[in-house]
């Protein structure tokens, strides 16, 4: 897959902008940022799109700006020029798909139906955009196209908020989600940019869904880990379950029969995407320990953070 794509499905929400000024477009890119989307799809439906795009690009290096509502060759000339890395269409233009494939430029045309998805195909893409999403079936409509069509990923887009963003990710087969809930044109209009920076945040922790999984407590021995199991056992009338390298009390707790990573022990945190959570997370400044990282079917399924925190090993798993 392209490098951008994979960047994209990494991030997982691609907020939707429209914008009316080019005078909003850096507060805006600094609000997306500084709440964990470093990326945007500026739609070319205004005058302010090619300029927006020029400044997010420039003044953040390192956000993924691309442009959407794109209908021809010479808009995608002029998006690309302005520093757009990817466009976005609401059709399958074969015109417009072949000049950005030709270039290559990541393209991820409008597709509702079969007959779009095979036109795709025909053109070389792995990724389209499936529009409007709501409109046009929803997640059933994709899991029926994406059953004939095992190498399609989709991004759909339309109809996608913070109440359904996690059923539609739940699909292996979708890249990631647009959306512009996050951005609504009336806050940007009011320059209410910290509103968006908190909006933005609660997407990604939405998307994340971090919550506590189990507590690991190191022990020398199994004698003693088999104590500790038991008292929280008794304690709050969990089933004790003994493993070849530890003794779990219900689900919570983890008594380990040797020194396990951590000097105290590990907290093990879930989440709905462990590769989206370390993505945001290093964007944030914190660092992983990349060799500890478990796949499954090629998905990260589980890593621990490169530092302790108070003596504990901290491990992101994924959600069951």
């Amino acid at each position: 897959m392209n490098e951008i794509l994979e960047k994209i499905q990494k991030i997982g929400i691609v907020p939707v902008v429209v914008l009316n000024d080019p005078k909003d477009a850096a507060p805006l890119a600094k609000a997306l940022c500084e709440g964990g989307l470093p990326c945007a799809e500026v739609t070319f439906r205004t005058d302010a799109a090619e300029e927006s795009i020029r400044i997010m690009a420039e003044q953040f290096p390192e956000m993924l700006v691309g442009a959407g509502t794109v209908l021809t060759t010479e808009q995608v000339d002029r998006a690309v020029n302005a520093g757009a890395k990817f466009i976005v269409s609401p059709g399958l233009n074969p015109k417009v798909v072949k000049y950005c494939v030709d270039r290559d430029i990541p393209v991820t045309p409008g597709t509702s139906n079969p007959s779009d998805v095979e036109q795709a195909i025909e053109l070389g893409l792995e990724v389209v955009k499936f529009f409007p999403a709501e409109a046009a079936g929803g997640l059933n409509m994709i899991k029926s196209m994406a059953a004939p069509y095992t190498n399609i990923k989709f991004m759909p887009t339309g109809g996608i908020n913070a109440k359904n963003i996690n059923e539609y990710l739940a699909f292996p087969k979708i890249l990631a989600c647009g959306g512009s809930w996050m951005v609504k044109g009336d806050l940007v209009k009011a320059g209410k940019f910290d509103e968006i920076t908190a909006l933005t945040r609660e997407a990604v922790m939405t998307m994340l869904n971090f919550k506590l999984v189990h507590i690991g407590i190191n022990h020398d021995n199994e004698e003693d880990a088999v104590k500790t199991a038991d008292a929280f056992s008794s304690l709050f009338g969990l089933a004790s379950k003994n493993g070849n390298s530890s003794v779990f009390a219900g689900s919570i707790i983890e008594a380990m029969k040797v020194n396990g990573r951590g000097a105290k022990g590990h907290i093990a945190i879930g989440t709905n995407s462990v590769s989206r959570a370390v993505n945001y997370l290093e964007s944030q400044g914190f660092h992983f320990d990349m060799d500890s990282a478990k796949y499954n079917n090629g998905e990260m399924n589980s890593i621990y953070l490169e530092n302790e925190i108070a003596g504990f090993g901290v491990h992101l798993v994924k959600n069951n």
